[in-house]
């Protein structure tokens, strides 16, 4: 898939770097008004915190049935997008999405979680103890992307994560939106949503993905590298990145996408 580029493409990426840097700041001296714009403006103030939580070895089992058990209590307080347990690209990690209208709505959920006797007595007490660290980020839907579901339950799912060069979307957006695209096709996996980062590591950009199995994302990504139509975008593409990881997750029984 995109998120695997070779070593090959890499270094194809240094050679192209130089040509694209001078087409773009070509077209900047042409067309003056493009250097004053971001690229497309963000439509809604829905935003997506992005969490990752690294679980001591040993105790993972353990805080995933005491999540399953009381995810209930968080619940009640803010939109569960998803909850995933990272099975490669990162060991005794779970990764979660929660959805939020706006800033202030976030913050007092926070607050009221704060105030939350069961939560804090029920969850909190318990699973702080079984974690290392935690780590969030918020991020918005590209203008071009929208959330989906996908088309049945039982699969997996790839989180693709991409640290592009700074500049943002003006600079790599539609190349970045045109590599993503040459994936969502018929034959290929189903983006479930991309997504920019607003908070955290700035320019950096997410594809959730989603795949009947492991196996069938294996035969996606060596469909791939045979595709004209695939290898033209992600060549376009590549000469902005800076770097890329990948996890490819299970959903929890208790995450609302299965």
């Amino acid at each position: 898939m995109f998120a695997h580029f070779t070593d090959d493409m890499l270094k194809i990426s240094r050679s192209l770097r130089h040509a694209a840097l001078r087409r773009t700041a070509a077209a900047a001296a042409a067309q003056p008004d493009a250097r004053l714009s971001t690229g497309p403006q963000q439509k809604h103030s829905a935003f997506y915190e992005f969490r990752t939580y690294c679980i001591r070895p040993h105790q993972n089992a353990a805080f995933l049935k005491l999540t399953n058990e009381k995810i209930h209590l968080r619940t009640a307080h803010s939109e569960l997008i998803g909850y995933w347990s990272v099975e490669y690209g990162g060991l005794n990690q779970v990764f979660h999405m929660w959805k939020y209208d706006s800033y202030a709505q976030r913050a007092a959920v926070r607050a009221a979680l704060a105030q939350d006797p069961s939560w804090i007595s029920e969850y909190i007490s318990k699973a702080i103890p079984l974690l290392t660290s935690q780590d969030n980020e918020v991020t918005y839907l590209v203008p071009w992307s929208r959330l989906q579901r996908p088309p049945q339950e039982g699969g997996v799912y790839e989180l693709a994560s991409f640290q592009m060069r700074p500049g943002g979307p003006a600079v790599w957006g539609e190349d970045f939106q045109a590599a993503i695209s040459s994936h969502d096709a018929p034959g290929y996996g189903k983006l479930v949503g991309a997504f920019h980062s607003e908070f955290g590591q700035l320019n950096r950009v997410h594809a959730l993905w989603w795949f009947e199995s492991a196996d069938q994302r294996a035969e996606v990504r060596h469909k791939s590298h045979t595709d004209a139509r695939v290898v033209a975008a992600v060549r376009r593409s590549v000469v902005h990145l800076e770097s890329q990881r990948s996890r490819l997750m299970y959903p929890c029984p208790f995450s609302p996408m299965k």
